[in-house]
């Protein structure tokens, strides 16, 4: 049982490094495969989203794969090939997109959330009456609590 628990452990270790890439896709050039990695392990699967290209399965992002190598072995730079990939699909296609204009809202959301909430927060404990304390017992009421706690009744 032990071995089992062990040998699923070592499993999830090296599954994230398994790779989508078909070995017909594998470029002969070491140095251009390697260009390829990286650029697509920058490019978002338009259809799972939330992968790289490199790491997904579906069709389009086997397309996106050739299309990269294709234009490496071509000749073009790194920043053609992403600016040609961007000029297709939109940046939306980056899994890091560049900060700007375009993007200032999703870099700058995830901040002004947690300072909304942090204001929210503040502001709901500024506002929020101070507890009161018990009221006072008159007299007459003191006296019959002392009353009742020595077991007498009214």
């Amino acid at each position: 049982m032990r071995s089992l628990l062990l040998a699923l452990a070592f499993l999830c270790l090296v599954q994230p490094a398994a790779r989508a890439v078909q070995p017909d896709e594998i470029l002969k050039n070491p140095a251009l495969e390697q260009r390829a990695r990286e650029i697509s392990g920058g490019l978002r699967c338009l259809v799972c989203q939330n992968q790289s290209i490199d790491d997904s399965n579906a069709p389009l992002a086997r397309d996106l794969r050739l299309l990269v190598r294709e234009r490496l072995t071509a000749g073009d730079s790194d920043k053609a090939v992403i600016d040609f990939v961007v000029a297709r699909y939109g940046e939306f296609v980056l899994l890091r997109p560049p900060f700007n204009l375009h993007t200032l809202l999703l870099w700058t959301a995830p901040f002004l959330i947690l300072l909304g909430g942090a204001a929210f927060v503040w502001r709901l404990r500024r506002v929020a009456p101070p507890s009161e304390a018990a009221p006072r017992l008159t007299e007459e009421e003191r006296q019959r609590l002392d009353r009742l706690l020595q077991g007498e009744r009214d």
